[in-house]
């Protein structure tokens, strides 16, 4: 018995110190509060995921944690000051997948020099929404083949969105090259007041997630054209999405992501993408996020970075070709 502890505490002193650390801080974790940061004012829809999802994992883990906004610069504000946290898991970004276009269409100097690739840890994807193009009823179209009808006959026709450089703006350039279209791009600053005019009649066309519209589009105030999306959500699978009705690589996709500092130990980063996994799991977590209009998506860790590398490098080439900048 003596020579087997012997070389089992051999074996130990093989191991090295920084393993040994990680796998004690993944143990130990977590011993205080979390902060998750979200880049946007409160009572929007990253603010309201991250809190809800926030207070369950508070309960799996039997430690606070707290939501703390950081608007700003399109959710950069945010990103940068998790970015210079402490790499220990307990700052932590709640982020949709804008932070990922970001630092495309933002002018230097304004995106707070982040290389959001490099300078962060994915962590877990939550949940995922959808992008939706929908029209005013007085436009007299029910599906996007109707509207390129009517694009040949009068081009030029505006759509709306929260702001250049946005996904519904992306979104709208894609649309444009697949169709063989003109629209033509008006901004405007935020999603209130672009979804505003559209109901208004001012302006015809708009993209938006789904959680946006959807009441405004069962009480008939807007019709929707079309998923901009790579498959059928299951939130309205009745919609077809925009390549179904023949105008390929036209999906933006919407999801949300949790990163952690660059630096955050492995093992930390396991303990949390599994903590989150199990929250998804729960049933009352899927009937919450669908609520919201989300749906659960959760994976790995290695998931949500293949994710985010090909986001990045896409939306890259996008705003390229198109010459696509922020306001």
């Amino acid at each position: 018995m003596y020579a087997l502890l012997r070389k089992f505490a051999l074996a130990l002193g093989c191991l090295p110190l920084a393993a040994l650390t990680a796998h004690a801080q993944g143990n130990d974790f977590p011993v205080k509060p979390i902060t998750i940061i979200v880049g946007y004012p409160a009572g929007g829809g990253p603010d309201i995921g991250a809190r809800m999802l926030g207070e369950k994992l508070a309960a799996r883990l039997h430690q606070s944690v707290i939501v703390e906004n950081r608007p700003g610069v399109s959710g950069m504000m945010g990103a940068s000051a998790v970015a210079r946290a402490p790499a220990d898991g307990y700052t932590l970004l709640f982020a949709p997948n804008t932070f990922l276009i970001a630092p495309h269409v933002l002018s230097k100097g304004t995106n707070v020099n982040l290389d959001v690739l490099n300078d962060f840890v994915p962590v877990v994807a939550p949940s995922k929404g959808a992008m939706m193009m929908v029209a005013h009823p007085s436009l007299g179209v029910k599906n996007a083949r109707e509207l390129v009808a009517l694009l040949k006959k009068q081009p030029g026709l505006a759509y709306a969105t929260p702001g250049s450089g946005s996904p519904m703006h992306i979104a709208g350039e894609l649309f444009k090259k697949s169709a063989g279209v003109d629209m033509l791009h008006v901004p405007y600053k935020g999603v209130a007041p672009a979804i505003a005019d559209v109901l208004g009649g001012h302006v015809k066309i708009t993209y938006a997630s789904i959680g946006v519209v959807a009441q405004h589009i069962a009480a008939g105030r807007l019709v929707a054209l079309g998923m901009a999306e790579k498959e059928r959500s299951p939130l309205m699978p009745e919609l077809p999405t925009l390549a179904e009705q023949g105008y390929p690589n036209t999906a933006t996709g919407a999801w949300y992501g949790v990163f952690a500092p660059k630096g955050t130990p492995p093992a930390v980063v396991e303990k949390l993408n599994q903590e989150f996994n199990t929250v998804l799991r729960q049933p009352d977590t899927a009937a919450k996020l669908k609520q919201q209009w989300e749906v659960p998506l959760g994976g790995s860790s290695e998931d949500l970075a293949r994710m985010a590398r090909a986001e990045y490098e896409s939306y890259g080439r996008i705003v390229k070709e198109f010459n696509i900048s922020a306001d």
